[in-house]
């Protein structure tokens, strides 16, 4: 790992960025991969990074990550748009909703 992070570091050193700039991109992706490890729930992800969750509230804000739509992306779909899978009971009958499974 620590050579593929040598490799990154170089690679934004060469290209030009910041280190502003590298350090606000790093801080959003770590933040984000701990978000969507908690789905989405930052007072775990608070804990997990150890920071207090209105300190994390606020550095979501001061680097622009919407918090509504990293919950949005985390949520799973509405049942009108999750593929409807085929389940069979005990007896090998089919059974169509989840309703009818009971």
């Amino acid at each position: 790992m620590k050579r593929e992070l040598d490799i990154l570091v170089t690679q934004m050193h060469s290209g030009g960025m910041a280190y502003n700039e590298a350090v606000r991109q790093f801080k959003k992706r770590y933040i984000l991969e701990v978000l969507q490890h908690h789905k989405g729930n930052q007072c775990k992800a608070a804990d997990e990074l150890g920071m207090h969750r209105n300190t994390l509230s606020r550095t979501l804000a001061e680097l622009d990550m919407d918090t509504a739509q990293i919950r949005n992306g985390l949520r799973r779909p509405p049942r009108s748009e999750r593929p409807i899978s085929e389940r069979v009971d005990e007896r090998g009958s089919r059974i169509h909703n989840i309703a009818n499974a009971r």
